[in-house]
């Protein structure tokens, strides 16, 4: 028998689909007739459920255990419950969400407000929360300062536009007067102001033949705190991971390790989370949809965050395939949208 599509299923059926996976996910227990049969909204017999039940099992929809008279959903059941979810626009926020994403406080270097918010998603909903930070090569220098802390220590302070504050110190052989401090701060900011962070450019930028050899000397010794910059975030930001682990239980055992294995290697997180960037629906894979072998017992939700035409980097949550979807797009969703809405302020 072939698989039906969507639009297919019956609405019987479609009601049956929905019953299993929802009380699935609640109880983790496969799920019987007897449970269905009287629910409200389903005014139909045991009987008539078990044959539906044997049809969505039929078509691939649902697994059948050898140890137990119930059902359970296969990524495919899960994909059309999803799918259906979508179409229908009922992932809708609770309340007690949005008040926990809401009440993060995004902070002025960037990479502590994604700390906070990853926390919080994860926290809200008992999943593994992980955040990609926009790439290095997406800042660029917004402020500089000069500051003489001694007589012959100063400090350049550096701001970019994602908020990483950036601080190196210069010892010099000789005192250094505070009012050619002052004017080398403004020197710097007028000429490396709004260059991307690591640019070739900024070294020209800051040759002047007008300057006296004694600005000209005090530029060349300041000059490796702008021409230098680099980013040092660590790109994702992961928290949730003890649920992460209890939820693998569930998982066979053999698979645990390379599941725990492949989370901690960042850069293939990287690599598959970049997917989500190319795409502003929500990001969804069910098992075996999932692009990496290793990850195929998972499912992965995420949504682009970013500014006007341009995504920085992506808010996902991970967890077994019994995950609650319509909580997770929804969180997703609600993160992305906050974490937009703050770069709105931060980037130039």
């Amino acid at each position: 028998m072939s698989r039906p599509g969507p639009a297919d299923l019956s609405a019987r059926q479609a009601i049956n689909l929905q019953t299993v996976v929802e009380e699935f996910i609640s109880t983790g227990s496969p799920v019987g007739s007897k449970v269905i049969a009287g629910r409200r909204g389903i005014d139909f017999s045991a009987s008539t459920v078990r044959y539906e039940l044997a049809a969505l099992e039929e078509a691939g929809y649902l697994g059948h255990p050898h140890t137990s008279a119930g059902r359970v959903p296969t990524d495919l059941g899960y994909r059309e419950y999803v799918d259906r979810l979508r179409s229908d626009g009922s992932e809708r926020l609770p309340g007690s969400l949005r008040g926990a994403l809401d009440g993060v406080e995004m902070r002025r270097e960037l990479d502590a407000g994604l700390e906070q918010l990853v926390e919080a998603l994860a926290d809200a909903t008992q999943l593994l929360g992980v955040i990609t930070a926009p790439s290095p090569d997406a800042a660029t220098i917004r402020h500089v300062e000069v500051l003489a802390l001694q007589p012959h220590v100063v400090m350049v302070v550096v701001i970019t536009s994602t908020g990483e504050v950036t601080r190196r110190l210069f010892e010099l052989d000789e005192p250094v007067d505070e009012g050619l401090a002052d004017w080398a701060g403004q020197f710097l900011k007028e000429r490396v102001s709004g260059s991307a962070v690591g640019s070739r450019m900024i070294a020209s930028r800051l040759e002047e033949p007008s300057l006296t050899p004694a600005e000209a000397g005090f530029i060349d010794v300041l000059a490796p705190a702008v021409t230098e910059l680099e980013s040092d975030y660590l790109m994702l930001h992961v928290a949730g991971q003890a649920q992460f682990v209890a939820g693998l239980r569930e998982i066979d055992t053999d698979l645990v390790d390379g599941l725990l294995r492949r989370v901690e290697e960042r850069y293939a997180l990287l690599q598959l989370l970049r997917s989500a960037l190319r795409t502003n629906e929500v990001y969804l894979r069910i098992g075996r949809e999932v692009p990496d072998p290793e990850l195929s017992g998972l499912s992965i939700v995420a949504a682009n965050y970013g500014v006007a035409r341009r995504n920085l980097g992506t808010v996902s949550v991970m967890g077994p395939t019994r995950m609650d979807y319509r909580l997770a797009m929804a969180a997703v969703r609600e993160a992305s949208s906050l974490l937009s809405a703050y770069l709105e302020d931060v980037y130039e």
